[in-house]
């Protein structure tokens, strides 16, 4: 019997679980879709959903799981929950950014937060920039985040400059 992770991302969706499991599967390159589930005519009183419809979607991004959930309309994501993708450089930067913001909210971003076309909300990261807000020089972070707030999408050309004084 498969372990089951500890902690599992439930993204709760209208109607569109699977589609957006497929979306993400086919953004992040170490990914696989999994099992499904689906609507039983008992309980309709409650989910009110239609019998044999998706109810729930398990995919798995990078080793970490998630499941999607058809639940209706009645929530909806915030920016108050996101997903941080770490990135090695500005190729994957670039990728992801492009990727995960097409068809999303372009009023949504900032300081490399992106708001996908589900609303979800992913914080596209080079690991550099962490590593540089981490230094015990204020001068060099304060230079390094006036630099990144009020970009969009971070570039780390010009995030390392900043950081560097030049």
């Amino acid at each position: 019997m498969k372990k089951i992770q500890k902690i599992t991302p439930n993204l709760w969706f209208d109607d569109q679980a699977e589609q957006a499991a497929r979306f993400y599967t086919s953004v992040f390159k170490n990914s696989k879709m999994g099992k499904f589930t689906y609507y039983r005519k008992d309980g309709h009183e409650i989910h009110g959903q239609k019998e044999g419809t998706v109810m729930t979607v398990e995919f798995q991004i990078e080793g970490q799981e998630f499941v999607a959930l058809n639940g209706g309309p009645h929530f909806n994501f915030s920016e108050a929950i996101s997903f941080i993708v770490n990135c090695e450089n500005q190729e994957e930067v670039d990728y992801y950014w492009k990727n995960l913001s097409e068809g999303g909210d372009p009023n949504a971003q900032q300081c490399g937060w992106l708001k996908d076309q589900f609303g979800v909300s992913w914080q596209i990261v080079p690991t550099i920039l962490t590593e540089m807000i981490k230094d015990p020089n204020q001068e060099k972070t304060t230079r390094l985040l006036q630099a990144m707030y009020p970009m969009k999408k971070l570039d780390i050309e010009l995030l390392c400059q900043a950081f560097k004084g030049s």
